[in-house]
């Protein structure tokens, strides 16, 4: 049995280093072409319909924005419902079509089933499905006493997403549509002080790269990961959203400042629409 391995460690490791010598060049070629063909062939967004929630603020409403500027049908989702009524005026000036605004709790099932049900009833279909909504925390894991926040965090960050995607998925089928994710850059470099969150996204990115294999590109995926956004959260504070069923906000020592939340949100519909399967706009700042 020894010899066994010693032969299997002299001879698998050079066949390996071999083999990925040869096939490196391949895969770059084919990974270049591929960069070719979607930076040539972005999808038209003109009268496309696009639910984006978490869009009260942050990269969910840049990015609202952005799909403004493409001539979109929106559909704007948050608890926020009152902030929504300026973003989606701001929204029309940028060109959107028609703008829908929804009051809705995206760890609610019902309530995703309810945003979505309208969209199909009101527009008959839904092209692109946004999921922004997200909750950061800067706190130590050793230093909670209050851990009645745990499940919130990780509904949000996790289940947030899933909800949506879930009901959304038939009415994407029909149009080939596309499921865009705001993972974040912690999903795959956990930093200190965010440990659930970052727990949570690294979760997602495993769901939906799974989701992407069962959906044999009838429906795309386009995973997000972004660096530091400059927020609230960026400045050392945790915070839940307005009409949130609980208020925490915590001040820390932590003073970061982050990257342009409108330069994150162009790349990210910019990539979407040119059908980019991982659209990695990471940038520490």
């Amino acid at each position: 049995m020894d010899f066994v391995n010693s032969l299997l460690n002299w001879v698998v490791l050079p066949a390996s280093l071999v083999m990925l010598a040869f096939a490196w060049p391949a895969l770059s070629f084919i990974n270049a072409c591929e960069w070719l063909y979607n930076s040539f062939h972005s999808e038209n967004m003109d009268n496309k319909v696009v639910i984006i929630t978490g869009a009260s603020s942050g990269i969910g409403e840049q990015i609202a924005y952005e799909y403004a500027k493409r001539g979109a049908n929106l559909v704007l989702v948050a608890r926020r419902e009152n902030r929504l009524r300026g973003i989606s005026e701001n929204s029309r000036r940028f060109g959107a079509r028609h703008v829908m605004i929804m009051g809705a709790d995206v760890v609610k099932e019902d309530d995703c089933r309810r945003f979505v049900y309208e969209t199909v009833n009101f527009h008959g279909r839904v092209d692109h499905l946004v999921n922004t909504a997200s909750l950061g925390h800067t706190f130590y894991f050793q230093e909670v006493t209050d851990t009645s926040v745990f499940p919130r965090l990780l509904d949000i960050n996790f289940w947030g997403n899933v909800y949506p995607t879930y009901v959304a998925l038939p009415y994407l089928h029909q149009s080939n549509g596309r499921v865009i994710v705001n993972a974040s850059v912690e999903s795959w470099m956990p930093l200190p002080k965010m440990s659930l969150y970052s727990a949570a996204k690294a979760a997602l990115v495993n769901f939906y790269e799974t989701l992407r294999i069962e959906l044999k590109d009838e429906v795309g995926v386009t995973i997000a990961t972004h660096g530091w956004i400059g927020s609230e959260i960026s400045r050392g504070k945790f915070m839940l959203e307005e009409g949130a069923e609980m208020q925490w906000k915590e001040e820390r020592d932590v003073h970061v400042s982050g990257g342009p939340v409108e330069e994150f949100a162009k790349l990210i519909v910019s990539g979407a629409c040119r059908g980019v399967s991982l659209c990695q706009v990471s940038k520490l700042v």
